[in-house]
């Protein structure tokens, strides 16, 4: 099988979207504001391609910050997100008049007073942590699904301000390389674009201009932007975004589409400490499952990576929610209930996804019509889907949550086979997942990646946990300085600055 790597792309490009403010679309109406900025400037071909790709990723690390920032302004991620799109950061004026009443909007006074303290006192490093996190997750996942590296170069400075006071690099003017200054501006753009209209947009491009936006980018969206965003307001950018991507191009195999799908998933598990791994498990779980009931080998296929894609829409849910300790109200569990339906959504979008939409969007659902979010009962309930949610739900149990520790596979598998009896789970889509989860052995491993030792990689599990330094030494039992050595030895060995970056590397190389 080829196909285009666009298709799938411009789809799961909405997980980004989803991080930020439930919108999904903002990459892709990016993306063709940005290609055709880039024509108007007169690059090549290549860099037009560039500019394609880099829009579509420029946002897929919002997940890699969300505990983090959650847990600085009391599990505002996604709102966080929404009101920095909005706010212009080199105006130091605009963080009270925009990001603080955004981010504190419709909160008790006790909580605006700490996300106002917070916002106030920690800012600047925080910007630094959000950016430092952000693009080193979108450059990893390029790279991981087969981007150049001139794509991996531009999301790495996606951050980055043209006067050199943004981001985390410290890159100015034409140090940073050129997609990623046409993609900052076409991000302002359509923005502004959907919030007020093209004379809003226009306006903060040029606004913009010499501080965080390269002027010559500016001076030419001055020009041609209104032509541009004339014509996004006429189309079904979803449907004509393929056409934006010069020749020739880009084109991807079966299974380069099953590692799009983990990575994808992947990025998704580190919205919280305890689900990463978590879609590599069910991408490998469920498909050793679907192999033993003899499903057709395509169907297999697409259960792999709808597994690995099923928890994608939880980019929509709030940390606030996912990581409550206890006690989740109606309109929490809503919003839970939804991941389903937002995961469907964005794989829908991508029609090399469509049958792992369906797939996916029903891992919740029940034999007994309990489930969500279509309430769907046996009868319409395939066996691809049932292996999938028997699947969901051993991966869940396994994994530790805030208000429970995680059981031991030998009481999930019990509990699996509990709710098949009671007619919740599928029996035979139980009995092949349970029988696949204790056929699984790890591999031997003669060498750790990286050359980590056997040490670094016990601390590398750490990090990815959300542990401090402190913390890590503590559970070590070291001292706070070994503990730092041996974090900033493991960053350098694997190339990455941020536990974001890192979380995504042991999950990348199954060290969780």
């Amino acid at each position: 099988m080829q196909l285009r790597l666009a298709d799938p792309l411009i789809g799961l490009s909405a997980v980004g979207d989803l991080s930020r403010e439930r919108d999904p679309g903002q990459a892709a109406r990016t993306c063709f504001i940005a290609c055709r900025l880039a024509r108007s400037l007169g690059v090549s071909d290549g860099t037009v391609q560039d500019v394609f790709y880099t829009a579509l990723l420029q946002h897929l690390g919002c997940a890699g910050y969300a505990h983090d920032t959650a847990a600085l302004f009391a599990g505002r991620d996604i709102e966080m997100n929404a009101a920095g799109a909005r706010t212009d950061f080199s105006r130091p004026s605009d963080i009270f008049k925009t990001f603080i009443p955004e981010l504190t909007e419709d909160v008790d006074l006790l909580t605006r007073l700490r996300i106002v303290s917070a916002a106030i006192t920690r800012a600047p490093r925080v910007g630094v942590l959000v950016a430092r996190a952000s693009c080193e997750v979108a450059e990893t996942t390029a790279r991981r699904i087969g981007l150049g590296e001139d794509v991996q170069a531009a999301l790495r400075h996606i951050a980055e301000w043209y006067n050199g006071k943004g981001g985390f690099l410290g890159r100015k003017g034409e140090e940073i390389p050129l997609p990623a200054r046409i993609v900052l501006a076409a991000f302002n753009a359509s923005i502004f674009d959907a919030l007020a209209g093209p004379g809003a947009a226009l306006q903060v491009v040029r606004a913009r201009a010499g501080r965080s936006l390269d002027p010559a980018v500016a001076d030419v969206f001055a020009r041609d932007g209104a032509g541009i965003l004339a014509e996004l307001a006429d189309v079904d950018v979803v449907r004509v975004l393929p056409d934006e991507e010069p020749d020739p191009k880009q084109c991807v195999g079966e299974a380069d589409l099953d590692e799009i799908s983990v990575a994808f998933g992947e990025v998704v598990d580190l919205k919280t400490p305890f689900t990463h791994g978590g879609a590599r498990r069910a991408f490998e779980l469920a498909g050793a499952a679907a192999v033993a009931l003899r499903l057709d080998p395509a169907v297999v296929a697409q259960v792999r990576r709808a597994a690995a894609l099923r928890d994608v829409g939880k980019a929509a849910v709030s940390n606030a929610i996912l990581e409550k300790p206890a006690g989740l109200t109606e309109t929490d569990r809503e919003q839970v209930r939804l991941h389903a339906y937002h995961t469907e959504r964005v794989l829908a979008r991508a029609p090399a996804l469509a049958a792992e939409a369906l797939l996916a969007g029903m891992h919740h659902e029940r034999e007994n019509g309990t489930g969500y979010h279509r309430g769907a009962d046996a009868s319409s309930i395939p066996m691809a889907a049932r292996v999938i949610a028997a699947t969901d739900a051993l991966v869940a149990m396994t994994q530790p949550r805030p208000y429970r520790g995680a059981m031991s596979l030998a009481e999930a598998c019990e509990e699996l086979e509990r709710g098949a009896l009671r007619g919740v789970l599928h029996p035979d889509a139980v009995s092949a997942v349970v029988a696949g989860a204790w056929g699984t052995k790890p591999t031997v491993r003669v060498s750790r990646p990286a050359g980590l030792s056997e040490r670094q990689v016990e601390v590398l599990r750490l990090v990815a946990e959300g542990l401090t330094n402190r913390q890590i030494a503590q559970r070590l039992v070291v001292s706070a300085r070994t503990a730092e050595h041996h974090v900033q030895d493991i960053y350098t060995k694997i190339g990455a600055s941020s536990r974001a970056a890192a979380a995504l590397f042991a999950m990348e190389h199954h060290l969780l």
